[in-house]
Protein backbone atom coordinates (compact mmCIF):
# COMPACT_ATOMS: atom_id res chain seq x y z
CA UNK A 1 0.00 0.00 0.00
CA UNK A 2 1.02 3.30 -0.55
CA UNK A 3 0.01 6.83 1.24
CA UNK A 4 -0.47 10.48 0.30
CA UNK A 5 0.95 12.97 2.24
CA UNK A 6 2.06 16.86 2.07
CA UNK A 7 5.76 17.26 1.53
CA UNK A 8 8.41 19.47 0.47
CA UNK A 9 10.57 18.35 -1.81
CA UNK A 10 13.42 18.32 0.99
CA UNK A 11 11.14 16.67 2.84
CA UNK A 12 10.71 14.05 0.13
CA UNK A 13 14.00 13.26 -0.06
CA UNK A 14 14.29 12.91 3.55
CA UNK A 15 11.51 9.64 3.47
CA UNK A 16 12.99 8.23 0.99
CA UNK A 17 16.55 8.32 3.20
CA UNK A 18 14.99 6.75 5.94
CA UNK A 19 12.86 4.13 3.44
CA UNK A 20 16.57 3.15 1.91
CA UNK A 21 18.45 3.61 5.66
CA UNK A 22 21.50 4.18 4.71
CA UNK A 23 24.72 3.60 6.69
CA UNK A 24 25.99 6.35 7.15
CA UNK A 25 24.99 10.45 6.49
CA UNK A 26 27.96 13.03 6.68
CA UNK A 27 26.15 16.36 6.52
CA UNK A 28 26.46 19.81 6.72
CA UNK A 29 23.68 22.26 6.24
CA UNK A 30 23.46 25.11 2.79
CA UNK A 31 20.05 26.72 2.08
CA UNK A 32 17.76 25.38 0.72
CA UNK A 33 19.52 21.78 1.00
CA UNK A 34 19.64 22.15 5.11
CA UNK A 35 15.59 20.49 5.76
CA UNK A 36 16.57 17.51 4.03
CA UNK A 37 19.76 16.92 6.90
CA UNK A 38 17.14 18.79 9.58
CA UNK A 39 14.32 16.00 9.07
CA UNK A 40 16.70 13.40 8.76
CA UNK A 41 18.45 14.16 11.48
CA UNK A 42 15.23 14.05 13.25
CA UNK A 43 14.28 10.11 11.92
CA UNK A 44 17.79 9.47 13.67
CA UNK A 45 17.15 10.44 16.47
CA UNK A 46 13.89 9.14 16.66
CA UNK A 47 15.26 5.89 16.33
CA UNK A 48 13.86 5.57 13.46
CA UNK A 49 17.16 4.57 11.07
CA UNK A 50 20.06 2.80 12.06
CA UNK A 51 22.16 5.32 10.24
CA UNK A 52 25.88 6.76 11.73
CA UNK A 53 25.03 10.36 11.14
CA UNK A 54 28.08 12.74 11.32
CA UNK A 55 27.90 16.33 11.74
CA UNK A 56 31.01 17.72 9.91
CA UNK A 57 32.61 21.08 9.38
CA UNK A 58 32.64 21.82 6.03
CA UNK A 59 30.86 20.12 2.96
CA UNK A 60 34.52 19.28 1.90
CA UNK A 61 34.83 16.75 4.80
CA UNK A 62 31.14 15.72 3.71
CA UNK A 63 31.98 14.14 0.78
CA UNK A 64 35.52 12.89 2.53
CA UNK A 65 33.65 11.19 5.10
CA UNK A 66 31.05 9.42 2.25
CA UNK A 67 34.40 8.96 0.41
CA UNK A 68 35.75 6.84 3.72
CA UNK A 69 32.49 5.25 4.17
CA UNK A 70 32.11 4.14 1.03
CA UNK A 71 35.25 2.23 0.56
CA UNK A 72 35.13 0.91 3.42
CA UNK A 73 31.90 -1.00 2.51
CA UNK A 74 28.63 1.22 3.81
CA UNK A 75 26.16 2.45 1.51
CA UNK A 76 26.59 6.33 2.33
CA UNK A 77 24.34 9.49 1.21
CA UNK A 78 24.96 13.31 1.86
CA UNK A 79 23.03 16.40 0.70
CA UNK A 80 24.42 19.82 -0.86
CA UNK A 81 23.46 23.04 -2.83
CA UNK A 82 25.63 25.39 -4.55
CA UNK A 83 28.60 26.28 -2.93
CA UNK A 84 28.55 23.26 -0.80
CA UNK A 85 28.85 21.37 -4.25
CA UNK A 86 31.80 23.92 -4.62
CA UNK A 87 33.71 23.26 -1.65
CA UNK A 88 33.70 19.78 -1.91
CA UNK A 89 34.50 20.08 -5.93
CA UNK A 90 38.23 17.92 -5.13
CA UNK A 91 36.34 14.88 -3.23
CA UNK A 92 33.68 15.16 -5.96
CA UNK A 93 36.29 13.81 -8.95
CA UNK A 94 38.02 11.64 -6.12
CA UNK A 95 34.36 9.91 -5.60
CA UNK A 96 33.88 9.08 -8.79
CA UNK A 97 37.37 7.94 -10.20
CA UNK A 98 37.47 5.44 -7.06
CA UNK A 99 33.85 4.04 -8.06
CA UNK A 100 32.09 4.77 -4.76
CA UNK A 101 28.18 4.66 -5.26
CA UNK A 102 26.90 7.61 -3.31
CA UNK A 103 24.22 9.28 -3.43
CA UNK A 104 23.77 12.53 -3.24
CA UNK A 105 20.46 14.65 -3.38
CA UNK A 106 21.73 18.29 -4.53
CA UNK A 107 18.90 21.44 -4.30
CA UNK A 108 20.45 23.09 -7.79
CA UNK A 109 20.80 26.97 -6.49
CA UNK A 110 22.79 29.92 -8.16
CA UNK A 111 26.62 30.08 -7.50
CA UNK A 112 28.22 32.85 -5.73
CA UNK A 113 28.99 35.79 -6.25
CA UNK A 114 27.49 37.99 -5.79
CA UNK A 115 25.78 35.52 -2.83
CA UNK A 116 22.62 34.45 -3.97
CA UNK A 117 20.44 31.76 -2.44
CA UNK A 118 17.79 30.90 -5.19
CA UNK A 119 17.77 28.39 -8.31
CA UNK A 120 19.74 27.75 -11.05
CA UNK A 121 21.98 25.12 -12.26
CA UNK A 122 25.37 26.45 -12.38
CA UNK A 123 26.48 24.16 -9.51
CA UNK A 124 25.50 20.76 -10.50
CA UNK A 125 26.13 22.04 -14.02
CA UNK A 126 29.73 22.72 -13.45
CA UNK A 127 29.97 19.28 -11.92
CA UNK A 128 28.60 17.35 -15.40
CA UNK A 129 32.09 16.31 -16.10
CA UNK A 130 33.03 14.96 -13.10
CA UNK A 131 32.01 11.41 -13.75
CA UNK A 132 28.73 11.57 -11.38
CA UNK A 133 25.63 10.79 -13.07
CA UNK A 134 22.89 13.19 -12.95
CA UNK A 135 19.18 12.91 -12.67
CA UNK A 136 17.04 15.83 -12.76
CA UNK A 137 13.36 16.42 -11.20
CA UNK A 138 10.35 17.99 -11.98
CA UNK A 139 8.64 17.72 -8.91
CA UNK A 140 8.26 16.56 -5.20
CA UNK A 141 6.80 13.04 -6.30
CA UNK A 142 10.01 12.23 -8.88
CA UNK A 143 12.58 14.00 -5.94
CA UNK A 144 11.30 10.96 -4.05
CA UNK A 145 10.94 8.27 -6.48
CA UNK A 146 14.67 9.60 -8.04
CA UNK A 147 16.22 9.14 -4.75
CA UNK A 148 15.24 5.62 -4.41
CA UNK A 149 15.97 4.39 -7.69
CA UNK A 150 18.96 6.03 -7.64
CA UNK A 151 20.66 4.09 -4.89
CA UNK A 152 19.94 0.84 -7.11
CA UNK A 153 21.01 2.70 -10.09
CA UNK A 154 24.47 3.80 -8.40
CA UNK A 155 25.13 0.23 -6.25
CA UNK A 156 24.57 -2.26 -9.52
CA UNK A 157 27.99 -4.15 -9.79
CA UNK A 158 28.78 -2.92 -13.49
CA UNK A 159 28.24 0.57 -12.98
CA UNK A 160 29.87 1.73 -9.11
CA UNK A 161 29.80 5.37 -9.93
CA UNK A 162 28.21 8.12 -7.77
CA UNK A 163 24.77 9.79 -8.53
CA UNK A 164 23.12 13.55 -7.91
CA UNK A 165 19.54 13.43 -7.70
CA UNK A 166 18.82 17.49 -8.64
CA UNK A 167 15.81 19.40 -8.30
CA UNK A 168 15.22 22.89 -7.86
CA UNK A 169 15.88 25.36 -5.16
CA UNK A 170 13.02 26.58 -3.72
CA UNK A 171 10.41 26.10 -6.43
CA UNK A 172 10.44 22.16 -5.45
CA UNK A 173 12.79 22.14 -2.75
CA UNK A 174 10.35 24.30 -0.06
CA UNK A 175 6.80 24.14 -1.86
CA UNK A 176 4.36 21.26 -0.77
CA UNK A 177 2.97 18.80 -2.64
CA UNK A 178 0.63 15.32 -2.47
CA UNK A 179 3.81 12.91 -2.54
CA UNK A 180 2.69 9.22 -2.40
CA UNK A 181 5.05 7.40 -0.37
CA UNK A 182 5.96 3.54 -0.70
CA UNK A 183 5.53 0.95 1.53
CA UNK A 184 8.65 0.98 3.95
CA UNK A 185 9.20 -2.69 3.21
CA UNK A 186 8.33 -2.03 -0.44
CA UNK A 187 11.54 0.02 -0.77
CA UNK A 188 13.30 -2.18 1.40
CA UNK A 189 12.93 -5.02 -0.89
CA UNK A 190 13.28 -2.60 -3.90
CA UNK A 191 16.90 -1.27 -2.83
CA UNK A 192 18.35 -4.88 -1.48
CA UNK A 193 20.71 -5.53 0.99
CA UNK A 194 24.30 -3.89 -0.38
CA UNK A 195 27.22 -5.88 -0.91
CA UNK A 196 30.18 -3.71 -1.43
CA UNK A 197 32.21 -5.40 -4.02
CA UNK A 198 35.99 -4.20 -2.63
CA UNK A 199 35.54 -3.26 0.56
CA UNK A 200 38.69 -1.56 2.77
CA UNK A 201 37.40 -4.07 6.16
CA UNK A 202 37.49 -7.36 4.03
CA UNK A 203 41.26 -7.82 5.31
CA UNK A 204 41.22 -11.34 3.79
CA UNK A 205 41.25 -9.40 0.42
CA UNK A 206 43.06 -6.55 1.08
CA UNK A 207 43.03 -3.76 -1.28
CA UNK A 208 43.81 0.23 -1.28
CA UNK A 209 42.24 3.23 -2.50
CA UNK A 210 43.65 6.50 -3.90
CA UNK A 211 46.86 5.54 -4.68
CA UNK A 212 49.19 7.32 -7.21
CA UNK A 213 47.86 6.77 -10.39
CA UNK A 214 50.83 7.99 -13.13
CA UNK A 215 50.51 8.10 -16.82
CA UNK A 216 51.42 3.89 -16.69
CA UNK A 217 47.60 3.49 -15.81
CA UNK A 218 45.94 6.59 -15.29
CA UNK A 219 44.15 6.44 -18.84
CA UNK A 220 43.35 3.23 -18.44
CA UNK A 221 41.41 4.00 -15.09
CA UNK A 222 39.47 6.99 -16.80
CA UNK A 223 38.55 4.62 -20.14
CA UNK A 224 37.33 2.28 -17.13
CA UNK A 225 35.28 5.07 -15.98
CA UNK A 226 33.35 5.88 -19.48
CA UNK A 227 32.68 2.09 -19.66
CA UNK A 228 31.09 2.07 -16.79
CA UNK A 229 28.68 5.16 -17.59
CA UNK A 230 28.45 3.69 -21.25
CA UNK A 231 27.23 0.48 -19.31
CA UNK A 232 25.10 2.29 -17.21
CA UNK A 233 22.66 3.43 -20.43
CA UNK A 234 21.68 -0.02 -20.85
CA UNK A 235 21.35 -1.60 -16.99
CA UNK A 236 18.99 1.88 -16.28
CA UNK A 237 16.35 1.15 -18.60
CA UNK A 238 16.44 -2.32 -16.48
CA UNK A 239 16.48 -0.72 -13.26
CA UNK A 240 13.50 2.05 -14.69
CA UNK A 241 11.55 -1.01 -15.76
CA UNK A 242 11.72 -3.07 -12.48
CA UNK A 243 10.73 0.29 -11.11
CA UNK A 244 7.72 0.87 -13.00
CA UNK A 245 6.14 -2.72 -11.16
CA UNK A 246 5.82 -0.34 -7.99
CA UNK A 247 5.33 3.02 -9.19
CA UNK A 248 3.81 2.66 -12.67
CA UNK A 249 5.46 5.26 -14.23
CA UNK A 250 8.62 5.16 -16.45
CA UNK A 251 11.55 6.55 -15.50
CA UNK A 252 13.69 6.83 -19.22
CA UNK A 253 16.26 8.74 -19.71
CA UNK A 254 14.32 11.62 -21.61
CA UNK A 255 10.17 11.81 -21.39
CA UNK A 256 8.46 13.13 -24.16
CA UNK A 257 4.99 15.56 -24.20
CA UNK A 258 3.04 15.68 -26.60
CA UNK A 259 5.80 15.12 -29.42
CA UNK A 260 4.29 12.50 -31.43
CA UNK A 261 2.48 15.58 -33.82
CA UNK A 262 4.17 17.95 -32.86
CA UNK A 263 5.98 20.96 -35.11
CA UNK A 264 7.70 23.03 -32.38
CA UNK A 265 9.23 21.76 -29.02
CA UNK A 266 11.34 23.14 -26.31
CA UNK A 267 13.71 21.32 -24.08
CA UNK A 268 14.58 21.69 -20.72
CA UNK A 269 15.37 20.22 -17.49
CA UNK A 270 13.63 19.88 -13.57
CA UNK A 271 10.75 21.91 -12.74
CA UNK A 272 10.43 24.44 -15.85
CA UNK A 273 9.74 21.26 -17.39
CA UNK A 274 5.89 21.31 -15.18
CA UNK A 275 5.26 25.11 -16.36
CA UNK A 276 5.87 24.03 -19.94
CA UNK A 277 3.69 21.19 -20.12
CA UNK A 278 0.50 23.66 -19.07
CA UNK A 279 1.88 25.94 -21.81
CA UNK A 280 1.99 23.32 -24.06
CA UNK A 281 -1.87 22.65 -22.96
CA UNK A 282 -2.79 25.94 -23.58
CA UNK A 283 -1.13 25.88 -26.86
CA UNK A 284 -2.68 22.75 -28.13
CA UNK A 285 -6.34 24.07 -27.03
CA UNK A 286 -5.16 26.65 -29.86
CA UNK A 287 -4.44 24.49 -32.43
CA UNK A 288 -0.77 24.82 -32.20
CA UNK A 289 1.63 21.77 -32.61
CA UNK A 290 3.78 22.67 -29.38
CA UNK A 291 5.58 19.95 -27.59
CA UNK A 292 7.67 19.20 -24.55
CA UNK A 293 10.85 17.19 -24.39
CA UNK A 294 12.21 16.94 -20.68
CA UNK A 295 15.74 14.89 -20.03
CA UNK A 296 15.72 13.33 -16.74
CA UNK A 297 19.28 12.21 -16.94
CA UNK A 298 21.94 14.60 -18.51
CA UNK A 299 24.90 12.01 -17.21
CA UNK A 300 24.71 9.22 -19.09
CA UNK A 301 23.56 11.55 -21.94
CA UNK A 302 20.97 10.03 -24.32
CA UNK A 303 22.56 11.44 -27.56
CA UNK A 304 20.47 8.58 -29.32
CA UNK A 305 17.22 9.15 -27.54
CA UNK A 306 16.97 13.46 -27.58
CA UNK A 307 18.03 12.65 -31.62
CA UNK A 308 15.45 10.85 -32.54
CA UNK A 309 12.69 12.47 -29.91
CA UNK A 310 13.98 15.93 -32.36
CA UNK A 311 14.32 14.75 -35.46
CA UNK A 312 10.58 14.69 -36.96
CA UNK A 313 10.26 18.57 -35.35
CA UNK A 314 10.81 21.32 -37.18
CA UNK A 315 12.20 24.06 -34.53
CA UNK A 316 13.26 23.37 -31.03
CA UNK A 317 14.44 26.00 -28.22
CA UNK A 318 16.77 24.42 -25.88
CA UNK A 319 16.42 25.68 -22.69
CA UNK A 320 19.72 26.25 -20.31
CA UNK A 321 19.34 27.87 -16.30
CA UNK A 322 23.31 27.78 -16.04
CA UNK A 323 25.52 30.34 -18.24
CA UNK A 324 28.81 28.23 -19.23
CA UNK A 325 30.58 31.68 -20.46
CA UNK A 326 31.57 30.03 -23.89
CA UNK A 327 29.76 32.92 -25.50
CA UNK A 328 28.14 30.08 -27.37
CA UNK A 329 25.10 28.95 -25.23
CA UNK A 330 24.61 26.87 -22.11
CA UNK A 331 25.30 23.55 -21.97
CA UNK A 332 22.48 21.91 -22.25
CA UNK A 333 22.57 23.35 -25.61
CA UNK A 334 25.74 22.54 -26.19
CA UNK A 335 25.19 18.60 -25.94
CA UNK A 336 21.70 18.50 -27.77
CA UNK A 337 22.73 20.74 -30.84
CA UNK A 338 25.73 18.12 -30.52
CA UNK A 339 23.86 15.38 -30.96
CA UNK A 340 21.36 16.25 -33.97
CA UNK A 341 25.02 17.11 -35.70
CA UNK A 342 24.47 13.23 -37.15
CA UNK A 343 20.47 13.63 -38.46
CA UNK A 344 20.46 14.27 -41.80
CA UNK A 345 17.32 16.74 -41.28
CA UNK A 346 17.78 18.63 -38.53
CA UNK A 347 15.19 20.93 -37.01
CA UNK A 348 16.15 24.70 -36.52
CA UNK A 349 17.25 25.26 -33.01
CA UNK A 350 18.10 28.64 -30.87
CA UNK A 351 18.67 29.14 -26.89
CA UNK A 352 17.06 30.52 -24.66
CA UNK A 353 19.48 30.93 -21.24
CA UNK A 354 16.37 31.58 -18.20
CA UNK A 355 16.05 31.99 -14.80
CA UNK A 356 19.64 32.73 -13.31
CA UNK A 357 19.68 33.08 -9.68
CA UNK A 358 16.11 32.42 -9.17
CA UNK A 359 14.17 34.39 -11.61
CA UNK A 360 10.90 33.02 -12.53
CA UNK A 361 10.15 31.46 -15.30
CA UNK A 362 6.19 31.53 -15.87
CA UNK A 363 3.46 30.18 -18.78
CA UNK A 364 3.81 33.78 -20.89
CA UNK A 365 7.63 33.38 -21.24
CA UNK A 366 7.31 30.02 -22.28
CA UNK A 367 4.67 31.41 -24.59
CA UNK A 368 7.05 33.63 -25.98
CA UNK A 369 9.64 30.98 -26.47
CA UNK A 370 7.06 29.16 -28.72
CA UNK A 371 5.59 32.21 -30.63
CA UNK A 372 9.48 32.83 -31.61
CA UNK A 373 9.90 29.05 -32.71
CA UNK A 374 6.53 29.64 -35.19
CA UNK A 375 8.12 32.59 -36.62
CA UNK A 376 11.54 30.36 -37.44
CA UNK A 377 9.39 28.05 -39.02
CA UNK A 378 7.34 30.54 -40.80
CA UNK A 379 10.58 32.29 -42.15
CA UNK A 380 12.85 29.42 -41.67
CA UNK A 381 15.35 30.82 -39.66
CA UNK A 382 16.11 31.24 -36.26
CA UNK A 383 16.38 35.34 -35.21
CA UNK A 384 18.93 34.87 -32.21
CA UNK A 385 21.01 31.54 -31.72
CA UNK A 386 21.45 32.36 -28.03
CA UNK A 387 18.92 34.63 -26.15
CA UNK A 388 18.57 35.56 -22.94
CA UNK A 389 14.79 35.10 -21.94
CA UNK A 390 13.59 37.90 -18.68
CA UNK A 391 16.88 39.90 -18.63
CA UNK A 392 16.76 43.57 -18.27
CA UNK A 393 18.43 45.96 -20.91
Amino acid sequence: MSKLIPLTGDQAVAEAMRQINPDVVPAYPITPQTEIVMAFSQFVADGLVDTEMITVESEHSAMSACVGASAAGARAMTATSANGLALMWEIVYIAASTRLPIVMPVVNRALSGPINIHCDHSDTMGTRDSGWLQMYCENAQEVYESTIIAMRIAEHPEILLPIMVCQDGFITSHAVEGVKLFDDKIVKDFIGEYKPTFPLLNVKKPVTYGPLDLQDYYFEHKRQQSDAIEKSKKIIPQIAKEFKNISGKDYGFIEEYKTEDAEIAIVALSSTCGTAKVAVDRLRERGVKAGLLKIRFFRPFSAEEIAASLSKLKAVAILDRSESFSNHGGPVFAEVRSALYELQSRPLVTNYIYGLGGRDMDISQIDLIYQDLAKAVEENKVKNLINYLGVRD
